[in-house]
């Protein structure tokens, strides 16, 4: 394009030029370096994406000092894939409902989760699917895990948020703590709806609700294929999981 032959015309720069280019050239090293941190940014936005969310009602209250325990295996599933944030929501009391910052660990979540106690109240788990849907709307989420023992709803109530996940693409894994037979239509029907998975867990054995929890981490920071090798690599709850037929 002749732009070789117009360089190799020009002097080279002496004195007074030679200090302006050599300015310039540093200028031009300042400005470029935040391109290393917009980087950083972007790999964080490939990290799996989970909304983590909990009924805080009074019945919850030893689940969920075990799921405060043994979440930071969720990091663990899904870090060699990753990695993965997490969102805290949950509800209790009258009419609470609350959303954390986004969390990237073990660590972080369990401080999140110590903070909160649990109080009566009644389930508002419609509320917590259209938040979900929201959120899904304006940002990428790859599923949300729902974990609960009862629905005290109309069960018509929870069709526009679970149905609006499911066409987003994002699944609802619904774990039932105990065998409610309410609790159970409604998570049966979140879970169809938005093609996630329903399971049942005994809070008597935490390893169930730890497996369950590593097989969405997989899922959310890898796919089903992921969640297929750690259910497979782990077995019993996860297997059960990804055995499922939606």
């Amino acid at each position: 394009m002749g732009g070789e032959d117009r360089k190799s015309s020009m002097p080279a720069p002496q004195g007074a030029a030679s200090r302006d280019v050599d300015l310039f050239l540093d200028q031009a090293r300042r400005v470029s370096a935040p391109a290393r941190e917009t980087s950083a940014a972007q790999m964080s936005a490939t990290r799996g994406r989970l909304l983590f969310c909990m009924d805080a009602t009074a019945s919850r209250e030893p689940t969920w000092d075990q799921a405060s325990r043994i979440q930071g295996d969720m990091f663990v599933a899904a870090e060699k894939l990753g990695g993965l944030a997490v969102r805290l929501a949950f509800y209790r009391g009258f009419d609470e409902f609350k959303v954390s910052k986004w969390a990237s660990d073990g660590v972080e979540l369990a401080r999140l989760m110590a903070r909160v106690d649990c109080l009566a109240g009644r389930t508002q788990i419609a509320r917590s699917l259209a938040f979900a849907a929201d959120e899904a709307s304006t940002s990428r989420l790859h599923a949300m895990v729902l974990v609960g023992d009862a629905f005290e709803e109309d069960i018509d109530s929870i069709g526009p948020g679970a149905g609006k996940l499911g066409l987003l693409g994002v699944p609802v894994f619904a774990f039932q703590e105990g065998g409610d037979p309410a609790a159970s239509r409604a998570f049966r029907q979140i879970a169809r709806l938005s093609g996630g998975r329903h399971c049942v867990f005994d809070s008597a054995s935490p390893d169930e609700l730890r497996r369950l929890l590593g097989a969405v981490a997989a899922y959310a920071a890898g796919g089903a294929s992921a969640m297929g090798d750690y259910a497979r690599l782990h077995g019993g709850a996860a297997r059960r999981l990804v055995d499922q037929r939606g």
